[in-house]
C-alpha cells in the first residue's frame, strides 16, 4: 500500500501543483519549485517569507489544483 507521502510526491511531480489540507484546518498550496520531500513523513514547504514543515500523516486531505 502507497503511502500519502508517497501518492503527494507522485502526484506533485506529474501535476505541478497540490493544494493540502491538514487536521488542524490550515491550507497549503504546494509547487514543485518550493516543495522538498526530506525523510518520510515530513516535507518541507518554502511559502513566500515561511517555511512550513509539514507532517504527511496530519494531511486530511489533498486534491490537484487544475485551472479550468
Amino acid at each position: 500500500m502507497t503511502s500519502i507521502y508517497e501518492r503527494l510526491e507522485d502526484d506533485l511531480e506529474e501535476k505541478g501543483e497540490i493544494m493540502i489540507k491538514l487536521a488542524g484546518g490550515e491550507e497549503l498550496e504546494l509547487h514543485t519549485h518550493n516543495v522538498e520531500f526530506e525523510e518520510d513523513p515530513f516535507i518541507r514547504v518554502d511559502a513566500d517569507d515561511e517555511v512550513h514543515w509539514v507532517d504527511a500523516s496530519q494531511i486530511a486531505h489533498y486534491w490537484i489544483h487544475e485551472e479550468l
